[in-house]
Protein backbone atom coordinates (compact mmCIF):
# COMPACT_ATOMS: atom_id res chain seq x y z
CA UNK A 1 0.00 0.00 0.00
CA UNK A 2 1.61 3.45 -0.44
CA UNK A 3 0.74 7.24 -0.34
CA UNK A 4 2.27 10.48 -1.14
CA UNK A 5 2.89 12.79 1.60
CA UNK A 6 4.09 16.18 0.65
CA UNK A 7 7.68 16.80 1.29
CA UNK A 8 6.57 20.98 3.04
CA UNK A 9 4.54 18.51 5.99
CA UNK A 10 7.11 17.33 7.87
CA UNK A 11 4.43 16.72 10.54
CA UNK A 12 2.05 14.94 8.26
CA UNK A 13 5.13 12.00 7.30
CA UNK A 14 5.05 11.68 11.14
CA UNK A 15 1.83 10.75 11.45
CA UNK A 16 1.95 8.19 8.46
CA UNK A 17 5.13 6.64 10.17
CA UNK A 18 3.53 6.13 13.48
CA UNK A 19 0.56 3.91 11.54
CA UNK A 20 3.19 1.78 10.03
CA UNK A 21 4.38 3.70 6.56
CA UNK A 22 7.72 4.09 5.64
CA UNK A 23 9.61 6.65 3.60
CA UNK A 24 10.17 5.16 -0.33
CA UNK A 25 11.86 7.86 -2.42
CA UNK A 26 10.49 10.66 -3.52
CA UNK A 27 8.44 11.92 -6.35
CA UNK A 28 7.70 15.19 -7.49
CA UNK A 29 7.33 17.49 -3.90
CA UNK A 30 6.01 14.30 -2.42
CA UNK A 31 7.49 11.39 -0.20
CA UNK A 32 6.38 8.31 -1.47
CA UNK A 33 5.43 6.27 1.49
CA UNK A 34 4.37 2.34 2.01
CA UNK A 35 3.66 -0.42 4.12
CA UNK A 36 2.23 -3.98 3.33
CA UNK A 37 -1.12 -4.83 3.38
CA UNK A 38 -2.25 -6.78 6.78
CA UNK A 39 -1.76 -10.51 7.30
CA UNK A 40 -5.57 -11.71 7.09
CA UNK A 41 -6.74 -15.24 8.29
CA UNK A 42 -9.89 -16.88 8.50
CA UNK A 43 -10.77 -18.37 12.16
CA UNK A 44 -13.50 -20.58 12.22
CA UNK A 45 -14.37 -21.21 15.77
CA UNK A 46 -12.82 -20.45 19.46
CA UNK A 47 -10.44 -23.15 19.39
CA UNK A 48 -9.06 -21.93 16.30
CA UNK A 49 -8.50 -18.53 17.57
CA UNK A 50 -6.75 -19.88 20.62
CA UNK A 51 -4.36 -21.79 17.92
CA UNK A 52 -3.54 -18.42 16.22
CA UNK A 53 -2.48 -17.29 19.76
CA UNK A 54 0.00 -20.67 20.30
CA UNK A 55 1.21 -20.12 16.77
CA UNK A 56 1.92 -16.21 17.33
CA UNK A 57 3.45 -16.95 21.07
CA UNK A 58 6.90 -18.29 19.88
CA UNK A 59 7.31 -15.16 17.76
CA UNK A 60 6.79 -12.85 20.72
CA UNK A 61 9.74 -11.89 23.21
CA UNK A 62 9.59 -9.01 25.88
CA UNK A 63 9.19 -5.77 24.77
CA UNK A 64 6.71 -6.51 22.66
CA UNK A 65 3.01 -4.76 22.55
CA UNK A 66 0.19 -5.92 20.63
CA UNK A 67 -2.99 -4.18 20.51
CA UNK A 68 -5.98 -6.12 19.36
CA UNK A 69 -9.21 -4.50 18.28
CA UNK A 70 -12.61 -6.23 17.79
CA UNK A 71 -16.28 -5.83 18.15
CA UNK A 72 -17.46 -7.36 21.41
CA UNK A 73 -17.50 -10.70 22.04
CA UNK A 74 -15.22 -10.99 18.73
CA UNK A 75 -12.36 -13.06 20.25
CA UNK A 76 -9.60 -10.67 21.62
CA UNK A 77 -9.65 -12.43 25.12
CA UNK A 78 -9.88 -16.13 23.22
CA UNK A 79 -7.11 -14.68 21.50
CA UNK A 80 -5.21 -13.52 24.48
CA UNK A 81 -5.48 -17.11 25.86
CA UNK A 82 -3.81 -18.97 23.13
CA UNK A 83 -1.03 -16.28 23.67
CA UNK A 84 -0.64 -16.96 27.06
CA UNK A 85 -0.37 -20.78 26.48
CA UNK A 86 2.36 -20.21 24.01
CA UNK A 87 4.09 -18.39 26.60
CA UNK A 88 3.98 -20.64 29.23
CA UNK A 89 1.95 -18.13 31.67
CA UNK A 90 0.45 -19.20 34.89
CA UNK A 91 -2.82 -18.99 35.74
CA UNK A 92 -6.14 -18.37 33.62
CA UNK A 93 -5.65 -16.14 31.39
CA UNK A 94 -8.93 -14.27 31.72
CA UNK A 95 -11.20 -10.73 30.25
CA UNK A 96 -9.13 -8.00 32.10
CA UNK A 97 -12.63 -5.65 32.00
CA UNK A 98 -13.38 -4.73 35.47
CA UNK A 99 -9.57 -4.82 36.80
CA UNK A 100 -8.41 -2.95 33.71
CA UNK A 101 -4.86 -4.98 33.41
CA UNK A 102 -3.67 -8.59 35.33
CA UNK A 103 -0.02 -9.77 34.86
CA UNK A 104 0.57 -13.48 34.22
CA UNK A 105 3.91 -14.40 35.04
CA UNK A 106 5.77 -16.73 33.07
CA UNK A 107 6.83 -20.74 34.53
CA UNK A 108 9.74 -20.42 32.82
CA UNK A 109 12.51 -18.14 31.53
CA UNK A 110 10.12 -16.60 28.48
CA UNK A 111 8.26 -13.15 29.28
CA UNK A 112 4.99 -12.66 31.27
CA UNK A 113 2.11 -11.38 29.68
CA UNK A 114 0.37 -8.30 30.86
CA UNK A 115 -3.48 -8.35 29.45
CA UNK A 116 -4.48 -4.82 29.91
CA UNK A 117 -8.42 -3.95 28.32
CA UNK A 118 -9.10 -0.17 27.28
CA UNK A 119 -12.60 -0.05 26.81
CA UNK A 120 -13.62 1.80 29.97
CA UNK A 121 -11.04 4.12 29.91
CA UNK A 122 -11.58 7.00 28.25
CA UNK A 123 -7.74 8.03 26.35
CA UNK A 124 -4.10 7.74 26.51
CA UNK A 125 -4.21 9.85 30.19
CA UNK A 126 -5.71 7.09 31.98
CA UNK A 127 -4.13 4.45 30.02
CA UNK A 128 -0.78 5.98 31.74
CA UNK A 129 -2.50 5.42 35.17
CA UNK A 130 -2.24 2.10 34.78
CA UNK A 131 1.72 2.34 34.67
CA UNK A 132 2.02 0.01 31.53
CA UNK A 133 4.82 1.65 30.63
CA UNK A 134 6.81 0.59 33.53
CA UNK A 135 6.11 -3.25 32.61
CA UNK A 136 6.29 -3.23 28.56
CA UNK A 137 10.17 -3.46 28.14
CA UNK A 138 10.06 -6.60 30.16
CA UNK A 139 7.02 -8.55 29.23
CA UNK A 140 4.61 -9.52 26.31
CA UNK A 141 1.88 -6.47 26.51
CA UNK A 142 -1.47 -7.03 25.29
CA UNK A 143 -4.25 -4.51 24.97
CA UNK A 144 -7.74 -5.39 24.30
CA UNK A 145 -9.67 -2.10 22.91
CA UNK A 146 -6.12 -0.08 22.89
CA UNK A 147 -6.70 1.24 19.42
CA UNK A 148 -6.42 5.23 19.36
CA UNK A 149 -5.25 4.41 23.34
CA UNK A 150 -1.99 2.51 23.28
CA UNK A 151 -0.09 3.21 20.30
CA UNK A 152 2.49 5.58 22.36
CA UNK A 153 3.56 2.03 24.47
CA UNK A 154 5.83 1.45 21.87
CA UNK A 155 6.35 2.61 18.64
CA UNK A 156 7.02 -0.83 16.89
CA UNK A 157 3.53 -2.98 17.51
CA UNK A 158 1.44 -5.52 15.84
CA UNK A 159 -2.14 -4.26 15.59
CA UNK A 160 -4.88 -7.33 15.33
CA UNK A 161 -8.30 -6.22 14.18
CA UNK A 162 -10.74 -9.23 14.52
CA UNK A 163 -14.20 -9.05 12.34
CA UNK A 164 -17.49 -11.13 12.37
CA UNK A 165 -19.50 -11.54 10.06
CA UNK A 166 -23.10 -10.89 9.39
CA UNK A 167 -24.23 -13.83 10.21
CA UNK A 168 -25.03 -14.37 14.19
CA UNK A 169 -24.69 -17.46 14.10
CA UNK A 170 -21.22 -18.29 12.49
CA UNK A 171 -18.58 -18.22 14.81
CA UNK A 172 -16.11 -17.80 11.77
CA UNK A 173 -13.58 -14.59 12.20
CA UNK A 174 -11.45 -12.53 9.64
CA UNK A 175 -8.30 -11.85 11.74
CA UNK A 176 -5.87 -8.88 10.29
CA UNK A 177 -2.34 -8.72 11.76
CA UNK A 178 -0.55 -5.54 10.65
CA UNK A 179 2.90 -5.02 12.04
CA UNK A 180 4.22 -2.11 12.34
CA UNK A 181 8.32 -1.13 12.53
CA UNK A 182 10.96 -2.94 12.03
CA UNK A 183 10.63 -5.65 14.62
CA UNK A 184 7.99 -7.64 12.87
CA UNK A 185 8.91 -10.05 9.71
CA UNK A 186 5.67 -9.64 7.54
CA UNK A 187 6.79 -13.27 6.50
CA UNK A 188 7.35 -14.92 9.97
CA UNK A 189 3.86 -13.36 10.83
CA UNK A 190 1.88 -14.77 7.93
CA UNK A 191 3.71 -18.24 8.31
CA UNK A 192 3.07 -18.63 11.95
CA UNK A 193 -0.13 -17.00 11.60
CA UNK A 194 -1.78 -19.38 8.34
CA UNK A 195 0.01 -22.30 10.65
CA UNK A 196 2.79 -23.00 7.23
CA UNK A 197 5.30 -23.28 10.19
Amino acid sequence: MQLLARQEFPSLQAWWRRHGFEAQGVEGNCVVMARLLPVAVEVPDADAMRGLGLRLAPLLRAGDLIIASGDLGSGKTTLAQGVGAGLGVAGPVISPTFVLARVHPSRDERPALVHADAYRLGGAAELDDLGLDDSVAASVTFVEWGAGVAEALASDRLEIDIRRGIDPDDETRWVFLTPIGARWSHDALATAAKGDA
